[in-house]
């Protein structure tokens, strides 16, 4: 990979983390902007279950922003990063604060994130998300 290709896969990475920090501020626009809109995405919440599919995937991006009300802080660790000509991923570690619709008070969590991504037309296009809660190691 060259080094303006690996810059630009770079440049995604950090426009995913700032769509983040604004869905957990319950804004889902900015991550919807990243997304494929192929058939075959997919998206793992921590809430559990999976999408597949655009229609999906957006539903499941307007669920998760609806439960935040405004974003108090969100930190990202990269573990790893790689990209190739046409397929790149992350894996990171996710940390935040968020205050929550309702009045249901604040929210914190860590995550754990992997993000999946394609070139499509000259532009890292987001293909797959799964995040987890962050538990400790225990060996």
């Amino acid at each position: 990979m060259t080094d303006v290709a690996r810059a630009q896969f770079i440049a995604t990475v950090v426009r995913t983390q700032h769509a983040v920090a604004a869905l957990l501020a319950g804004n889902a626009e900015p991550e919807k902007e990243l997304w494929s809109r192929r058939d075959d995405i997919t998206l793992a919440n921590p809430s559990g279950g999976f999408r597949r599919g655009w229609a999906d995937v957006e539903a499941g991006l307007d669920l998760a922003a609806s439960g935040f009300a405004g974003g108090r802080s969100c930190t990202f660790e990269e573990v790893a990063v790689e990209a190739g000509t046409d397929i790149g991923y992350v894996f990171e570690l996710e940390r935040f604060q968020s205050e929550q619709t309702e009045g249901r008070g604040v929210t914190a969590g860590a995550l754990r994130a992997v993000m999946i991504f394609r070139m499509e037309h000259n532009d890292w296009k987001l293909v797959h998300r799964q995040a987890d809660t962050l538990t400790e190691r225990t060996t």
